[in-house]
C-alpha cells in the first residue's frame, strides 16, 4: 500500500509514473467518458422504430389521429406501455415529450411560478426556497435547482440511500425546504438502490412545508446489469398507506432504452396531482408528440417488450462495466488509495480517490486525452468538500477505447495519489 512507502520510495514511484504518463500523452488520444450516453450499437437496437412501425396507419387504438392536435396526457397504448415502469394506473400518469429532464424542469418551474397542489402560493413568492440534494448526485438536478435561485442543501448518502435521519430532521424544522431530489434505483452516480426502510421513511415524512414534494427520478428502473437485479419499493403505494400520496412526483423515460433524442418521458403521481398538473399544462401545450408515442407502443408492444430490449442493452454494456471494475480491482485496490461501488445496474460507477485528488486526476486524464465528468459535478454548486468523487461513465466508448481510457485513468489515480502523499 502506498501509505507504507517511504518518501524516497514515493519519489522514485512518482518518476516512474510520470514517465508512463508521458507515454500516454504522446499518443494524442481523444477518448470520451464524460456522459452516460448509449453507444451506437445500443441506438441500433431500436432503429426499426423509425422505419416499420407506422406504415401509413397513424391512428391510436381509440381512433385518435396522432398527426393532429390533442390528447394532453398521452394516448392509451403509450400509457399501457409506461405505467408498469412507474407502477401507476392510467389516471396517475402523463406521457410527455422525449425528456424526463424537461418534465422535471417544467414541474419545478411551474411550482415556482404557479405553486403546487395544496400550496398557499407559488414557491417564488416565499422569501427563500430550499431543496435537499443527496450527494454524490445527478449534476443536472443541481443545475436546474441553482438556475431557479433555489438554495441547495447537501445530504450525504449511506449504503442504502440518503441519510434519512438528516432528511427527517431538516424537513420537519424548516418550512423553506420545498423538495428533495432522488434517483432511487441505481442512483446516479453511486449505483445505490434505496432500501425498503428508506422508501418507507420517505413515505412517512412530516415536512413543515405542506407543499413539500419528493422529486423521484426513477431513470434507471429497468437498467439492470445482472440476473439478480435490485428491488425498489413503489413509493406511491407507500405514500398512499400514510395518506401522503400527493407528496411524491415520479419521473422516468426511455431515453436510454430507445433513443436519448427521441424517447418517451412520463410523470407519475396521485390522480389529484395529475389532474392539477394537467390544469396547469393546458396553457403550455395542446399535446406532446403522439406519433412518437404510437411508434414506441407499436415497437415494444408491452412493458415485457421493454424488459426484453433491456436484456439486449445489458449484453452490450455489462462487459464495459466489467472492463472498468476489473481494471480498478487489479491496479488500484491493492494500493489502498481509493474505493468504488460495484452497481447491479444503471449507467455509472462512483469512484472515490484520496481526499484532495479528484480534480487533479480529472486534469491528468484530460491532458492525456481522456475526458471525464468534471470533478465536483456530483455535488451541489460543483463543490465536493473532500475533492474525492469522480463519476465513471463506461457505456459510450468502444471496448478497446475503454481499455485505453482505464489505463490512463489508473495511471492518473496513482500519480495524483503519490503527489498528495508527498505533499504530506
Amino acid at each position: 500500500m502506498y501509505k507504507d512507502y517511504s518518501k524516497q520510495e514515493l519519489e522514485q514511484l512518482k518518476a516512474e509514473l510520470s514517465a508512463e504518463y508521458k507515454q500516454w500523452q504522446d499518443k494524442n488520444l481523444k477518448l470520451d467518458m464524460s456522459r452516460g450516453k448509449p453507444c451506437l450499437e445500443q441506438l441500433d437496437l431500436s432503429i426499426d422504430m423509425l422505419t416499420h412501425c407506422l406504415d401509413g396507419d397513424y391512428k391510436s387504438e381509440n381512433g385518435i389521429d396522432c398527426r393532429n392536435y390533442g390528447v394532453l396526457d398521452g394516448i392509451p397504448e403509450a400509457k399501457e406501455l409506461m405505467c408498469p415502469m412507474l407502477g401507476v394506473s392510467g389516471d396517475e400518469i402523463i406521457i410527455g415529450g422525449n425528456s424526463s429532464l424537461q418534465l422535471m424542469y417544467d414541474t419545478l418551474a411551474r411550482a415556482m411560478l404557479l405553486g403546487v397542489l395544496g400550496g398557499d402560493k407559488p414557491w417564488s413568492k416565499y422569501d427563500k426556497v430550499k431543496f435537499l440534494c443527496p450527494a454524490p448526485g445527478y449534476d443536472r438536478h443541481f443545475a436546474i435547482t441553482e438556475s431557479m435561485g433555489i438554495e441547495m442543501i447537501t445530504v450525504p448518502y449511506l449504503d442504502d440511500g440518503p441519510d434519512m435521519d438528516i432528511v427527517e430532521k431538516l424537513v420537519s424544522e424548516d418550512e423553506a425546504i420545498k423538495g428533495i431530489w432522488c434517483v432511487p434505483m441505481y442512483s446516479n452516480p453511486t449505483g445505490i438502490t434505496y432500501s425498503d426502510a428508506v422508501v418507507k421513511r420517505f413515505a412517512a415524512l412530516s415536512p413543515k412545508a405542506k407543499d413539500f414534494r419528493i422529486f423521484w427520478d426513477n431513470a434507471y428502473c429497468v437498467h439492470h446489469l445482472t440476473d439478480t437485479p435490485d428491488k425498489l419499493l413503489n413509493i406511491l403505494d407507500e405514500c398512499k398507506k400514510t395518506g401522503k400520496q400527493n407528496m411524491v412526483l415520479m419521473f422516468t423515460s426511455t431515453s436510454k432504452i430507445s433513443f436519448p433524442g427521441g424517447g418517451l418521458a412520463c410523470i407519475g403521481a396521485s390522480k389529484e396531482n395529475i389532474d392539477f398538473i394537467k390544469s396547469q399544462m393546458t396553457y403550455q401545450t395542446i399535446g406532446y408528440d403522439k406519433l412518437n408515442q404510437l411508434r414506441h407502443a407499436r415497437f415494444f408492444k408491452s412493458f415485457e417488450g421493454i424488459q426484453e430490449q433491456m436484456k439486449r442493452h445489458r449484453d452490450i454494456i455489462a462487459p464495459k462495466f466489467s472492463i472498468v471494475l476489473k481494471k480498478l480491482e487489479k491496479d488500484i485496490k491493492p494500493l489502498g488509495i481509493a474505493s468504488w461501488h460495484e452497481p447491479n445496474g444503471g449507467y455509472f460507477i462512483s469512484f472515490d480517490g484520496m481526499e484532495g485528488t479528484a480534480k487533479r486526476i480529472v486534469q491528468l486524464c484530460k491532458e492525456a486525452g481522456v475526458v471525464m465528468t468534471g470533478a465536483g459535478a456530483t455535488y451541489p454548486y460543483g463543490n465536493d468538500p473532500k475533492d474525492c468523487n469522480i463519476r465513471i461513465a463506461p457505456t459510450f466508448p468502444k471496448p478497446a477505447e475503454l481499455e485505453m481510457a482505464m489505463e490512463i485513468f489508473c495511471t492518473s489515480i496513482k500519480l495524483a495519489s503519490v503527489e498528495k502523499l508527498l505533499e504530506k
